[in-house]
């Protein structure tokens, strides 16, 4: 594996390392607003960098990892990130649609404002993200264990969290359009500014006394 270190790269830099075909290390690495569509960077580990505003749509990421990164704004549109590690560091409103995330690991993130509608996405893991204020379309959660994900007042529609497990995770005032939550287990979940009207998009999901209490409160009843 080749490495890189401090050095700031231009998309013709990266082309020439992609064309060795030899994965790379980039350590503390500058590639703000460096395009970065449709190449192949497969296993590449970005450690430190900042890729803020950086665009790689289309690009294969699979095996790619991104610890501590700095890429807010950065776009992934129909890319590659199969089996894709995102460790760290600040991603908030990335545009991450229509990409493939199969069996990718996403754990300690900042996605805030993050766009994730139409990603495919089979054998992911999420962990400890933000992602509040997230839009997210047509996404798969069916049978997974969220640990410490925050969608506080994420935009969340036609999404699919059938049969998935909540741990420590946030709901609140999202919206819930379409979204199918049978067995789902919210226990876990803050379901705060969560109607009696919203209530029903939650229809066949596990809740808790407290939680039933908070909603029923709302009709000047009390669990007791």
């Amino acid at each position: 594996m080749t490495a890189l270190e401090g050095v700031a790269l231009t998309r013709a830099d990266v082309a020439r390392a992609c064309d060795a075909g030899v994965p790379v290390s980039a350590k503390a690495c500058a590639l703000d607003g460096v395009d970065l569509s449709d190449l192949d960077l497969s296993g590449w580990q970005f450690d430190r960098c900042t890729l803020t505003g950086a665009s790689f749509n289309g690009a294969m990421l699979e095996g790619t990892g991104f610890t501590a990164c700095r890429a807010a704004g950065a776009t992934y549109l129909s890319a590659n990130l199969q089996e894709a590690e995102i460790k760290g560091g600040d991603f908030s409103n990335a545009d991450l649609r229509g990409a493939t995330v199969t069996s990718a690991r996403v754990v300690g993130c900042k996605m805030t404002g993050v766009n994730l509608s139409d990603v495919r996405a089979i054998g992911w893991e999420l962990e400890e993200v933000l992602l509040n204020l997230a839009v997210i379309s047509k996404v798969s959660f069916r049978k997974m264990v969220l640990k410490q994900v925050d969608f506080t007042e994420a935009s969340l529609t036609s999404c699919d969290f059938r049969g998935a497990e909540f741990e420590a995770c946030s709901l609140r005032d999202a919206q819930l359009v379409d979204c199918g939550f049978e067995n789902a287990d919210l226990r876990g979940a803050d379901l705060g500014g969560v109607s009696l009207t919203d209530a029903r998009r939650l229809k066949g999901a596990v809740i808790s006394k407290g939680q039933a209490a908070d909603l029923l409160a709302q009709l000047g009843l009390r669990v007791i």
